[in-house]
């Protein structure tokens, strides 16, 4: 189904095909249709990152009514920084609409600016709980008006304590309104909002309830608790392209982690309660942009962050509640993309671990923490990639090349190498030089009573069957994972996950092997298949024969 068929106006589909939206994800192609309509409260559940701003923002957009000056349409959100993604979300879609003013009001910010930008025609108001009561108790904003208003991301903002907030809102509004209520879990706070103020609403739940996304990856790591922070170091070191979001249970655990990794080189800052809203934005725009690699976070602060390309979130520690944990997930694998979710737990946290995959119908992959020679190993072949992809500025540094060359005339390139690699890397082969092993090894009749198990990439390794190996030309700048590739093989192939292989994942490409006997289906039915929207190719790898004749001894070396 493309945007054309959901029924939407022309200005509208005009914005879409600007934005870049092809085809409506599944909640939009599910939603919009009924909200177009009018004449319905509406559920939708669906997790964060899967389209739910478009899925409102689109219907609430096209339903103001030109003929009146008064906002029309209210969006109640958790948070000040999704107070202000959703506003800019909802401009960008009413780009060609004329007098459609949209207007973000939020704590923390001049309320007599607001006020004007109200004043001045705004027909919807995106707001925080607060702050929109603050507004109606000045008598600035009145909700009799109101035809639509959107709960987004309920379940936050219950989480949040605005209970009473939310209640007082809905009740100064005129008992003809519609509302909308989206949220990611269905918990019992959000049920009784359903309950008390909709009126026989149209449901539609992508996937499970309180279910988490499926393209995310859950992966967990046992270790001592005098190893906790060392195991997180190793989990960074082993992934030198991460992107990542760690979650930790208080303010001060918060700062003092960041500070760790700050300390010890890591591109990381701290974001929690005590900061400042000018510190805050600060961190954030940095995040944005891809200067601090590692944000350090507690839950609250966290809250409303809607940041594309996250590869990971870790959980340094566990949340008390599995809405939590889904919440914390979500902020990976947005958009159809894939994720890992990983946790960090000592041999008592493993009830807890249980209970969040009973409650969120997930598995964990127990996962063995790497070793500082799987570490260095790592570092050096991205160090090696991101040599490969540097372009070179020949015209800045030619004056200075002569030189340079000079100087390293004197070693061969073999040499030249392990002097340019020990420059840069002694200080992580000292770090790891006699790194112990920190995993906790369950003894074997225990694993299935304790819920440890090897990791699903050792156990692929389909020992004893003969194999091809296959390149694919995506990686982990595709942000994808081992499961992403997993389901991609049988979805288009219909062989079992079985018949899969070791899969290694490199930056822009990578390997995997099936069973020979399933190699020509594979080959036939996965090339020129749909990964999150990309075209993927592959191709068999053939078998070197005698691979090392002839290169095992050199009878020269070339200067570099």
């Amino acid at each position: 189904m493309s945007f054309k068929e959901l029924g939407l106006r022309a200005e509208l589909l005009r914005a879409a095909e600007e934005l870049g939206f092809e085809n409506p994800m599944p909640i939009q192609e599910k939603s919009i249709p009924v909200l177009l309509a009018g004449d319905r409260d509406f559920v939708g559940l669906a997790q964060t990152g899967t389209g739910k701003t478009g899925a409102f923002g689109l219907p609430l957009i096209q339903q103001m009514d030109d003929s009146r000056t008064s906002p029309q349409g209210i969006v109640i959100c958790p948070t000040r920084e999704l107070c202000l993604q959703i506003t800019s979300d909802l401009k960008q879609f009413a780009r060609h609409m004329k007098n459609v003013e949209i207007a973000a009001v939020y704590g923390g910010a001049s309320i007599s600016n607001q006020i004007r930008e109200i004043r001045k025609g705004a027909r919807i108001i995106v707001a925080t709980p607060g702050r929109l009561i603050d507004l109606t108790e000045r008598r600035a904003l009145s909700l009799s008006d109101i035809s639509y208003a959107v709960l987004d991301e309920a379940d936050e903002m219950l989480n949040m304590g605005f209970q009473e907030d939310i209640d007082r809102i809905l009740a100064q509004m005129p008992e003809k309104r519609r509302i909308w209520l989206f949220s990611a879990t269905m918990p019992e706070g959000v049920a009784a909002i359903a309950r008390n103020y909709l009126s026989d609403p149209v449901e539609i739940s992508m996937g499970h309830k309180n279910r988490g996304a499926e393209n995310i990856t859950h992966n967990c790591y046992v270790m001592h608790e005098k190893n906790r922070y060392g195991c997180l170091k190793r989990i960074l070191d082993f992934t030198p392209d991460i992107f990542g979001l760690v979650f930790c249970r208080t303010r001060k655990e918060t700062q003092d982690t960041a500070e760790a990794l700050m300390k010890d080189g890591y591109q990381a800052e701290a974001l929690h309660g005590d900061l400042s809203q000018t510190q805050r934005d600060y961190v954030m725009r940095k995040f944005r942009q891809g200067t601090v690699r590692i944000l350090v976070a507690t839950d609250v602060a966290a809250r409303g962050i809607d940041v594309e390309d996250i590869t990971h979130v870790i959980h340094y520690k566990l949340p008390d509640e599995a809405e939590i944990y889904t919440h914390r997930s979500g902020r990976t694998a947005r958009a159809g993309k894939s994720g890992y979710s990983v946790v960090l737990i000592n041999s008592k946290e493993m009830r807890r671990v249980r209970e969040l995959e009973r409650r969120g119908k997930f598995r964990f992959e127990f996962c063995k923490i790497p070793g500082g020679r799987e570490i260095c190993g790592k570092q050096l072949c991205s160090m090696a990639d991101r040599i490969v992809r540097t372009e070179v500025n020949d015209g800045e540094m030619e004056s200075h090349l002569t030189e340079v060359y000079d100087v390293l005339d004197q070693f061969d390139k073999e040499e030249l190498i392990r002097r340019f690699v020990s420059a840069e890397f002694d200080r992580l082969f000292d770090y790891y030089r006699h790194a112990g092993d920190i995993n906790i090894h369950v003894r074997p009749g225990k694993a299935a009573e304790s819920g440890y198990t090897e990791n699903k990439s050792e156990r692929r390794r389909l020992k004893g069957r003969k194999t091809e190996r296959f390149f694919i030309n995506v990686g982990r700048l595709d942000k994808i994972n081992e499961g992403a590739i997993i389901r991609l093989i049988c979805s288009n192939s219909g062989i079992r996950s079985g018949k899969i292989g070791k899969i290694d994942l490199n930056r822009e490409f990578s390997f995997f092997e099936v069973e020979k006997s399933a190699a020509g289906i594979v080959q036939k039915t996965v090339n020129r298949a749909k990964l999150d929207g990309r075209t993927v190719e592959i191709r068999q790898i053939a078998e070197k024969k005698n691979a090392s004749k002839g290169t095992a001894h050199r009878s020269s070396r070339k200067r570099t």
